[in-house]
């Protein structure tokens, strides 16, 4: 039989393994850096909103960064990493190449929350503030911000080539995509939503506006005025990919979609006779369920694969681990 001075040892023995194994599956939290980074919110937002009054587009931007950081092995910031000696990142990934922008805005956001509360915050969780604080600065809706994530130290840029849909998508595998990641169907739509501000190069859409026959005829010859048929031809041009409201986030992307005026081919598909028609129809007739959806589905986004507790690493510099 044990001894009685054996059982507070045992006690102390259990408690650091619950607080260990607590560690590893800490759940993310809206309050989590309340105490160690009290003026985080507003050293983002200043930084975001300054971003944005300087260049319209790079709420869009700032927020498509977080969906691209979510879709790649979770939302760990990885990303953002530069390419080293001992990996391929993810920004030269097929997704991301001439595309994903906005990296200098991150790294001034970075320096701002380090001047406040240094070694605290990860890239992460920077990640998921400025997207909500671009959504509503672009007159979308407020979500309060799951926070507590924290930095890998890799990345991958097949990873990146394998996990993001490209434009080129149809519905079928854009729902099973985000099915697996845990997201609905209504949850796809609703982050679709986030076209209604932004814009995309002709590489994304000249296959569409020349060789797709659901497509409004004067919207596709707008369309072509700046995308050149020939391959090669102003493959960086840009177009708004709502053509009504491309600085506002509204619900106009959903109503374009209704009027086959989707500029992608991935977006269009969303209305196309098949089994989101009718969500689509719901979002252009009720602004404010589509807000609503919106901000639930970026939650639960945000939510996909967390390295939290012990795992992962709070970098110094966004661009390389520490």
């Amino acid at each position: 039989m044990a001894s009685a001075s054996s059982f507070p040892k045992f006690s102390l023995t259990l408690l650091l393994l619950l607080l260990v194994l607590g560690s590893t599956n800490a759940q993310l939290s809206t309050n989590f850096y309340s105490k160690s980074c009290p003026n985080l919110f507003s050293a983002v937002k200043s930084t975001v909103h300054s971003a944005i009054m300087e260049e319209l587009r790079m709420g869009a931007s700032l927020l498509r960064l977080f969906f691209h950081d979510c879709f790649v092995n979770g939302c760990d910031g990885s990303l953002l990493l530069d390419d080293t000696s001992s990996f391929t990142g993810e920004k030269n990934a097929a997704p991301n190449r001439n595309s994903a922008r906005g990296f200098n805005v991150v790294d001034n956001i970075k320096s701002a929350v380090e001047k406040v509360c240094p070694g605290v915050v990860s890239c992460a969780d920077i990640l998921a503030i400025a997207a909500r604080d671009s959504v509503k600065i672009l007159g979308g809706p407020y979500w309060d911000v799951k926070l507590g994530r924290r930095d890998a130290r890799t990345a991958s840029q097949a990873a990146a080539n394998n996990s993001i849909p490209p434009p080129t998508s149809n519905l079928n595998r854009l729902i099973s995509r985000f099915n697996a990641l845990g997201l609905s169907t209504r949850d796809l739509v609703a982050l679709s939503g986030s076209h209604t501000i932004g814009q995309t190069r002709c590489t994304s859409f000249r296959a569409r506006i020349y060789n797709e026959s659901n497509i409004d005829s004067s919207f596709a010859q707008t369309s072509q005025k700046n995308c050149p048929r020939t391959s090669g031809s102003g493959d960086n041009n840009l177009a708004p990919l709502d053509i009504q409201t491309p600085t506002f986030f509204d619900n106009n992307y959903f109503k374009n979609l209704i009027n086959r005026r989707g500029l992608l081919h991935s977006d269009q598909e969303l209305f196309n006779g098949g089994s989101t028609d009718s969500i689509v129809r719901g979002y252009s007739n009720n602004p404010s369920s589509f807000s609503s959806d919106f901000a639930t589905a970026m939650i639960k986004m945000g939510d996909i694969s967390p390295l939290t507790g012990s795992r992962g690493e709070i970098r110094k510099n966004c661009r390389r681990v520490n």
